[in-house]
């Protein structure tokens, strides 16, 4: 079973509650996300676009910016060059929409997952000189690609680097050394010398915050406001798509892109993702970052997966409902097919791990040959969940062997890479993630090898814990407090949904419920003998067999036979409360999350 922990960090909560018209639980909640401060309060509760951090302040990028402005004007050609994922292709969308809004001659060139790889390569930059490209703008990527600006600059381009992923580095006796790139211009608020003061952005937000600035330069808002900011919302709402898919954390102004990039996306008027709406059936719905992450997202990274991220930039940039609508269906079907095949690379992968006996390694490195080397990175995702380890997932691809990784909080997945680097071709990433290329199967021992003995995680950094921000009774989330909840939102990555706790919770009786019956739902008591809806989602068949461990067969059968009094079987629940809206009745419901004795 996880470890449960309820978080303590300390405040006056009731002085909080007074002053920004709060209950002291949500005050709680903020103080567990570390959210102090009268600004970040404010900030965090009623943030809006006005409160968005000032574009200038990112080194390099008013220089960008002016350098673009006078190509657009002496009407040179920008070739933009982004990435195959959400990130990359919404970065790749909004730089070319403002530009061509101001004029600028400009094209999109995204590198082809299989036969490009990440980034800028030099095919690409061979291929942008023969095409008599003045200008190469990268947007998601750039920042690690020194020898191939070099190659760039050496054939008289100027290239201007959009980017947000760690800059590169050495570690040597003197201290760290930073491998930036030649560019004319670059723009990446990692670097360590830019003062821009939140560095978590994707590379959608430093595309957008370019245009905005491009925008300002050409007197945009003087000339036309209503154009300027019906633009500037259409362009947000793909930031906010982009922060969402690259699993950004929901802080800070990353919060109210995301937070207003969803209002606005509910009511798009861009035909080829409001196309993508229609045929997921989520138009006309308040969206959530959960629609942006788990259902348009994998539409989109399915075409850089299977097919050509190009695809995507095609359906944003539709001018016709029925192009949208037939571009939309294509996405929807080639995301159905890559769940399929990711569903028998999980199952693959999983019995390697147990088969080859690699779940005693700390850090799981799985080679799949057969495997479609796009889908290795959801695949490492899903063995990294189920194990709760660092997790590789390598591929045979035509020119070795490649890989995505996917990692657990304590182990820096780019910084361990680093210190093996000898063994790569290509690599990069971050914290969380990364990719690789390794020459030969013969390489793949030896990763593994380095790795794990290089690993200094320990017992403590595999071990679930659960944590909690306010032990709470069943009976103080009423309708209000679930109202005020919503202030918290949106939810996800950085800014979790609250967890509350509750011990001397009798279940009364239950049935399953959906299509696969895999789905409780159970009356409740708490300690007073008030009744409460409960759901679980989660994994069913573990928590029957939790019942039936600790309660006997007799018990845990009588749960579904709905014959227990208050009492018989007593747990205590990790929940959030919700209300369920069936059949234009609405009640409170308990969502059990965790479950112990």
């Amino acid at each position: 079973m996880a470890k449960w922990m309820v978080a303590a960090k300390k405040a006056d909560f009731d002085k909080i509650a007074k002053k920004y018209h709060i209950t002291p639980v949500l005050a709680r909640i903020m103080r567990n996300r570390d959210v102090t401060g009268d600004e970040e309060i404010q900030k965090f509760l009623h943030g809006d676009l006005e409160d968005l951090h000032d574009p200038f302040l990112m080194k390099d990028m008013e220089k960008a910016a002016e350098i673009i402005m006078v190509k657009i004007k002496e009407g040179k050609t920008i070739r933009i060059i982004g990435d195959y994922d959400v990130d990359g292709i919404c970065s790749s969308y909004i730089l070319f929409t403002g530009l061509k809004e101001l004029g600028g001659r400009a094209d999109i060139v995204i590198p082809h997952r299989m036969k490009d790889g990440y980034g800028l390569n030099d095919h690409l930059i061979e291929e942008a000189d023969r095409d008599g490209i003045d200008t190469i703008l990268t947007c998601d990527n750039g920042i690690a690609a020194a020898p191939q600006i070099g190659l760039a600059k050496e054939k008289g381009m100027t290239v201007i680097v959009t980017d947000h992923h760690e800059v590169p580095f050495e570690d040597g006796e003197s201290g760290r050394n930073y491998l930036l790139p030649e560019g004319d211009a670059v723009v990446d608020p990692k670097q360590p010398d830019c003062e821009y003061p939140f560095k978590q952005i994707c590379g959608g937000v430093v595309a957008f915050k370019l245009i905005q600035i491009l925008f300002f330069l050409f007197d945009m808002p003087r000339k036309d406001r209503y154009r300027w900011q019906q633009l500037l919302d259409e362009l947000l709402v793909f930031a906010a798509l982009a922060t969402v898919c690259d699993v950004m954390e929901l802080r800070d102004e990353n919060r109210i892109i995301v937070k207003k990039g969803l209002e606005l996306m509910s009511q798009t008027a861009n035909l080829g993702l409001k196309a993508l709406l229609m045929v997921n059936g989520i138009e006309g719905k308040t969206l959530s970052p959960y629609h942006a992450g788990f259902i348009i997202g994998p539409c989109l990274n399915a075409t850089g997966r299977l097919d050509t991220a190009l695809r995507a930039l095609e359906l944003f940039r539709a001018q016709e409902w029925k192009e949208a609508v037939t571009i939309a269906e294509d996405l929807k079907q080639l995301n159905d097919n890559r769940k399929q095949m990711t569903e028998e690379g999980v199952k693959e992968a999983i019995r390697q791990v147990e088969e080859a006996d690699y779940s005693k390694d700390r850090v799981l490195i799985v080679y799949l040959p057969e495997c479609h080397e796009s889908l290795a990175g959801i695949i490492a995702g899903r063995i990294k969940e189920k194990y709760g380890k660092p997790a590789f997932v390598l591929t045979k691809a035509e020119d070795g062997i490649k890989g995505s990784g996917r990692s657990i909080e304590a182990y820096n997945m780019y910084e361990e890479m680093t210190a093996v680097k000898e063994l790569f071709i290509r690599y990069g990433g971050h914290k969380m993630a990364a990719g690789l290329s390794l020459p030969d199967e013969k390489s793949v021992e030896q990763f593994r090898k380095r790795l794990n003995e290089n690993c200094r995680l320990t017992k403590e950094d595999f071990e679930e814990v659960v944590h909690i921000d306010v032990p709470m009774p069943l009976a103080y989330a009423d309708r209000n407090f679930i109202k005020e909840l919503s202030l918290l939102e949106p939810f996800g990555t950085g800014n979790p949904k609250p967890l509350f706790a509750r011990k001397g919770i009798s279940l009364l009786s239950g049935r399953k419920i959906g299509r696969n019956q895999n789905v409780g739902k159970y009356t409740i008591a708490d300690e007073e003998g008030r009744q409460y809806e409960m759901i679980f989602f989660g994994d069913l068949e573990q928590f029957d067999l939790f019942l039936r461990e600790k309660f006997g067969a007799r018990l845990a059968e009588g749960v579904y036979a709905g014959r227990l009094a208050v009492g018989e079987i007593v747990i205590s629940i990790a929940y959030y409360p919700d209300i369920n809206n069936y059949a234009g009745r609405e009640s409170i419901q308990i969502v059990m999350q965790h479950y112990t004795c």
